[in-house]
């Protein structure tokens, strides 16, 4: 007896599919629910029927004999997958047949990192619209409402304060104080005057980094241990405009360092404190949660976004964007110091975005 598979969207549907082949001549082996890696659920029906059956109606009048053994059973095993695996490409590029004008631009935008929570809150409140029956309208509707949610802090210097940069490692904290540090110092309306202290006594060479990059700008540069010596640090800078203060990179999980750097940032200080985030474009979605997360105790005013340059795709940021919603104030889009920095824009981020989403 040979057994073959039949999968549809319910058991008798699966089961009139053996019947039309075979005839009511047939035995059923099994029928069983299963998840398919596409996220729906199919019935698969296993009937069994004889092998004279099954070669007369898969291969014609084919004489029982030139097919026996064990290579036999193993070729009807392979044909039964074969004639699976086809079924379901046909019911897949039917699905996306029938698809809705918003369920494609629902899964387009989806493939694209942005959730289907936010997407359907969208959706839901368009009902009976005809937006839902225009592709492009539709697109051009989500890209609004997405422009709407993400927030953008202003640049403002018109008074003195104190900028400090944390994150995790390796995400450009030094090379984008360094370019902040240029940019107010010489790229404004007018020269601000800018000093560097350095909070990372971990990395190698951290202190030596900022320090050549504070000697070309002609920037004064001081290294602080404790936030007795932070304190100090800041008299000694006393009148400048804009004081940038470089962390030390740590794991979002190093419980140890985000203590020390509580204490800097609750500090006894003349100035305010405005805390930035420094956060990876390239960072998957579920380590930018665990990052925030773990940062935010910190007190976080803005974000900024580095390595702009080492990614094509932002629907992960974006969306990332849309959850959490605190403001971007910066964006490192480059190495060059110090131009390849800019004020964080909406526009700027979403031109990337619809990049990817045209290439789709």
């Amino acid at each position: 007896m040979i057994h073959e598979t039949f999968v549809a969207s319910d058991p008798k549907s699966a089961y009139e599919q053996a019947v039309q082949k075979y005839g009511k001549g047939i035995e059923l082996v099994s029928a069983k629910q299963i998840k398919y890696d596409d996220g729906h659920l199919r019935c698969e029906v296993i009937i069994s029927v004889s092998q004279e059956q099954y070669m007369k109606q898969t291969m014609g009048e084919v004489p029982a004999e030139d097919f026996d053994g064990e290579e036999n059973e193993a070729l009807m095993q392979e044909l039964g997958e074969l004639k699976k695996q086809l079924v379901l490409m046909k019911e897949n590029m039917l699905d996306k047949a029938q698809e809705s004008v918003s369920q494609k631009v629902k899964r387009l935008f989806m493939n694209k990192g942005i959730t289907e929570p936010w997407l359907d809150e969208v959706l839901l409140s368009l009902l009976d619209n005809d937006i839902l029956e225009d592709t492009s309208l539709l697109v051009s509707y989500l890209l609004e409402e997405i422009d709407e949610s993400l927030q953008v802090q202003k640049e403002a210097l018109d008074e003195p304060k104190i900028m400090m940069l944390v994150g995790p490692t390796g995400v450009g904290k030094t090379t984008t104080i360094a370019k902040l540090a240029a940019r107010y110092a010489f790229l404004m309306d007018r020269p601000y005057k800018v000093a560097l202290l350095n909070l990372d006594s971990y990395k190698v060479g951290a202190y030596e980094q900022l320090s050549h990059y504070a000697d070309i700008m002609q920037i004064e540069h001081l290294t602080v241990e404790n936030p007795e010596a932070f304190k100090e640090a800041l008299e000694a800078v006393e009148g400048c405009d804009i004081i940038l203060v470089d962390t030390a990179g740590m794991s979002p999980y190093d419980t140890q360092k985000f203590i020390k750097s509580v204490e800097f940032v609750q500090s006894d200080v003349p100035l305010k404190i405005e805390v930035s985030l420094v956060l990876a474009a390239t960072v998957k979605y579920e380590d930018m949660k665990d990052i925030y997360n773990n940062f935010s105790f910190l007190g976080l005013d803005s974000l900024i976004i580095s390595k702009f340059d080492e990614t094509k795709h932002f629907g992960t940021l974006l969306n990332f964007m849309l959850l959490y919603k605190t403001p971007m104030s910066y964006f490192s889009i480059g190495q060059e110091v110090p131009d390849d920095l800019m004020p964080a824009s909406k526009e700027y981020l979403l031109e990337k975005f619809i990049g990817d989403l045209d290439e789709a």
